[in-house]
């Protein structure tokens, strides 16, 4: 099976190995793994598995020097929720290294008779130093497989801090020596590309109200004998899955008049229904940033409640805006899809690090699209007043 970013796969077997492979160069690469509990993070040192501290002391997870990890699911310990597979340039700022000059980068799953259960191509990547690989997570009971492909920059050091690790000398080269440079202002617009991942806060940090709005637009209005029939317009509702860490997950939508709240659980609402896609501001989703330690990922996504699936037309274009951070353009720039309802952007909590993430994926309906996100809630027919 090859996998595509994002997707989620049922582990059938006890025993995983993960294998990462590229072409030969001369960029050195050092894959490793973190043992998280439910609050993202390490419970300590020994939870980070890598060239320096090779094998668990639950004796679950191994590091080999082929740059494969091995997994011994009946021996993770009950606190651990998910194992980062992870993938970093070694001394990537001094050899001025990224993930855009590693090529034929492929993840693979093998059982312990060492055949293969599944494949995920790694690419795309730009100035990314650090790579999440992949996902071992518990689910219901079970233990799934995630294929995540998200880049950070900043090496080692920045991947073993957004997952609790304090690093020490010698597990990153020495710094370079400083060089007075001019730093340009950060941009005040960024446009995502499909995957890419950006950090909304850091560390321990907080944030005000983020507010995600929805403008489209209708398409072009048809004259003549027949316009009457053709003339029907669209619809189309911005919404949100939400799942916050005390278990609870839920939707915000106009359909249905579940439109939140921002001072209360979900600490997030929406502020009204554009049926027309002519009002100047659209439809817009407010995060309260004060509460952010009690949300685990919201995935923000739209739907055509009225009209035919012509996404094209629609033009829809969607901003995350949130104080000290440039504001995110998300287009829905992939077309020719008559299926209704179209997954936008995830926002996750990892680690207290909020992260928001482009997807554009659609789907049959909403019910189809919970079910590929592991979201879990229970979906019947309805319509607005």
């Amino acid at each position: 099976m090859e996998l595509r970013k994002g997707q989620k796969i049922p582990l059938n077997e006890t025993f995983i190995k993960v294998q990462f492979a590229r072409n030969a160069g001369a960029i050195d690469i050092d894959t490793a793994a973190f043992l998280l509990s439910a609050s993202g993070k390490v419970a300590g040192d020994e939870d980070f598995v890598f060239y320096g501290n090779a094998r668990h002391n639950s004796g679950s997870v191994i590091h080999r020097d082929d740059d494969s990890v091995e997994l011994d699911l009946t021996k993770i310990p009950r606190y651990v929720e998910k194992i980062a597979v992870t993938a970093t340039i070694y001394d990537a700022d001094n050899r001025r290294q990224n993930f855009s000059k590693v090529t034929g980068a492929v993840l693979y799953l093998k059982n312990s008779a060492g055949a293969e259960i599944a494949t995920f191509r790694l690419e795309n990547f730009t100035v990314e130093t650090a790579i999440v690989l992949g996902e071992i997570y518990r689910h219901k009971g079970a233990w799934k497989f995630n294929a995540t492909g998200a880049g950070f920059s900043g090496g080692l050091a920045a991947l073993c801090n957004n997952f609790g690790i304090e690093v020490s000398d010698e597990m990153t080269a020495p710094p370079p020596q400083p060089v007075k440079i001019d730093i340009p202002p950060p941009p005040k617009k960024v446009e995502l590309r499909k995957g890419q991942k950006i950090n909304l806060t850091k560390k321990g940090s907080s944030l005000g109200e983020i507010v995600i709005n929805l403008n489209w637009s209708q398409p072009p209005q048809k004259t003549g004998f027949f316009s009457r029939f053709t003339n029907r317009g669209i619809d189309l509702d911005l919404a949100c899955l939400y799942e916050l860490k005390n278990g609870s997950i839920g939707a915000i939508q106009a359909l249905g008049n579940l439109f939140g709240t921002l001072t209360a659980p979900p600490y997030i609402s929406l502020d009204g229904d554009d049926r027309t896609g002519s009002v100047a501001e659209g439809e817009t989703l407010r995060v309260n940033g004060k509460f952010l330690n009690k949300i685990r990922r919201i995935l923000v996504f739209t739907f055509i409640y009225e009209g035919a699936a012509n996404w094209e037309e629609a033009k829809g274009v969607v901003t995350v805006k949130c104080p000290g951070s440039p504001e995110l353009i998300v287009r829905m720039d992939e077309y020719g899809s008559n299926k209704g309802t179209c997954a936008i952007a995830l926002l996750e909590n990892v680690g207290d690090t909020f992260s928001v993430e482009k997807i554009v994926r659609f789907y049959r309906d909403s019910q189809e699209m919970d079910e590929d996100f592991d979201w879990g809630l229970r979906w019947t027919v309805g319509r607005k007043d």
